[in-house]
């Protein structure tokens, strides 16, 4: 094909633009005949453009007929299959489309419509989404989940399992026994509900239970770990829980459950085997990373297996904690010289009208500082070897894991559900981001990218259809090179 330019006083000057040997070619060609005669001409914008083929033969471009993220659902799907979310919901692809476009924007459910259709998804109706979610809020169907999760994750006997609890709050200044006030880590005042999620070592999804805002987060944690085994027909794992998390009337419970343990606990007072050690080094700093280990054999009438509690000195932690108690101590001082008012510091010993400084809790309280204490009841590591106070002290910093796949619910998934009020609705929406989550983190693994810069990258490189007469033609937008190399696989 030939455009001509110029044909003034006989001379014509002609430019080349290609050959085509189907009628697709051909309106390709036209189009960039088009574009090169119109190059440089500036054009009034009178809202008089022609559509359709007449708007086409006057020079308007070629019409794209349907735009997809075609690279990033794609992957998605992928991490989607991998793990068995196909399997356990029985194909339906409501449950796919409403995960992965959680992923992709977490917003509403009415909104989620819009994300499918900017993915290049044909979304369903809203009427249909909501027909859906009570199946989601079904406790066998987020059961199919978490047995696909645990089988992806390989669990066996005495296997570690990471557990932790959060709240979500919600906008409504109402109780109804589900959403209550209760005990808010955010220091908020609206009612919540209490979140238990359980993980394995590397902080991938297994379980998630919710339960009243106002219930303690102590009492959360058997019976999430009893219908885990009794789902996956398990004897005995170790689980790995903060202090927080532990009364004693809890570790009780898991020591009559027949359960293993790595727990953090408080240190009131400074321990035996610490003490004795300053006694025999009286002039000596304890070396930064020194374990003590302290026996602590059941008696006859304990009804709980031998176990072994683990001091730590680090001395990092030991300089944050002096730090903090030298400004108490000076805040104590000059509360107690009328300086300042006293309001709440631990190192103040009021006895009637009379203030003094805590010397006595002072001195134990820097004595304990850079001390952690980890006790367990497990016999052997998972592998049958010896327990060593580094396994299991490695194992409770794991718990840094679990953390990590609250904050990625919470801020990357957007978990907290602002306007959902009634329990299978919420229960539902925890089902997805419980799925989004399990999906978030396999691709994490895989690619070494957090899920929020993957999505990002992704979402950017569509594959779009251009209709050129009768013909429709596909292109995409080519891959970057620290993209393309990402392998799911």
């Amino acid at each position: 094909m030939q455009i001509v330019h110029s044909s003034r006083r006989g001379s014509r000057d002609i430019e080349h633009v290609g050959s085509a040997h189907d009628e697709a070619e051909v309106e390709l060609l036209k189009a960039a005949a088009r574009q090169r005669l119109a190059a440089g001409q500036g054009e009034l914008d009178l809202d008089l453009a022609p559509a359709g083929e007449a708007g086409r033969r006057a020079g308007g471009p070629l019409p794209i007929t349907s735009s997809r993220m075609g690279h990033l659902w794609d992957a998605l799907s992928q991490a989607y299959d991998a793990l068995g979310f196909d399997v356990a919901a029985d194909g339906d692809e409501m449950f796919r489309c409403l995960v992965l476009a959680r992923i992709i924007e977490p917003t509403s459910k009415l909104d989620a419509l819009r994300v499918l259709e900017e993915v290049g998804t044909g979304p369903p109706s809203y009427a249909t989404v909501k027909r859906h979610l009570p199946v989601y809020a079904q406790e066998s169907w987020r059961e199919r989940l978490a047995a696909v999760c645990a089988a992806h994750a390989g669990l066996g006997p005495a296997s570690l399992v990471l557990y932790d609890v959060s709240t979500l709050y919600f906008e409504t200044d109402a109780g109804d026994g589900f959403r209550e006030p209760g005990f808010s880590k955010e220091r908020r005042l609206e009612p919540q509900i209490t979140i238990g999620l359980l993980t394995n070592a590397t902080g991938f999804p297994l379980m998630v239970n919710a339960f009243e805002g106002n219930k303690a987060e102590t009492a959360t944690m058997l019976p999430t770990l009893e219908a885990f085994m009794a789902a996956h027909r398990l004897t005995d794992v170790t689980v790995v829980a903060d202090a927080g998390m532990i009364s004693k009337a809890n570790q009780q419970a898991i020591e009559k459950a027949g359960l293993s343990f790595i727990l953090g606990m408080r240190i009131p007072d400074v321990p035996y085997v610490v003490a004795e050690w300053y006694q025999k080094h009286p002039d000596a700093a304890i070396a930064d990373g020194q374990i003590f280990t302290q026996p602590w054999p059941a008696g006859h009438t304990d009804n709980r297996r031998d176990q072994v509690i683990y001091y730590q000195y680090r001395a990092d932690r030991a300089r944050r904690t002096l730090r903090g108690i030298d400004e108490q101590v000076a805040k104590a001082e000059k509360a107690v010289a009328g300086k300042a008012a006293v309001k709440r510091n631990r190192f103040v010993q009021l006895s009637g009208a009379t203030k003094t400084v805590n010397r006595d809790l002072e001195a134990k309280a820097r004595a304990l500082a850079g001390l952690k204490g980890y006790v367990t009841n497990l016999a052997a590591c998972p592998d049958g070897t010896p327990v060593t106070p580094e396994f299991v002290i490695g194992a409770y910093h794991r718990l840094f894991q679990i953390e990590k796949s609250f904050r990625m619910s919470k801020h990357d998934l957007q978990a907290r559900p602002i306007y959902a009020r009634k329990r299978d609705s919420i229960e539902a929406h925890l089902t997805i981001v419980f799925a989004a989550l399990a999906i978030s983190r396999w691709i994490e693994d895989r690619t070494g990218w957090s899920i929020k810069k993957f999505v990002r990258t992704a979402r950017r490189y569509r594959t779009i259809k251009i209709q050129a007469g009768s013909q429709t033609i596909t292109a995409a937008d080519p891959l970057p090179a620290d993209l393309s190399v990402l392998r799911l696989s």
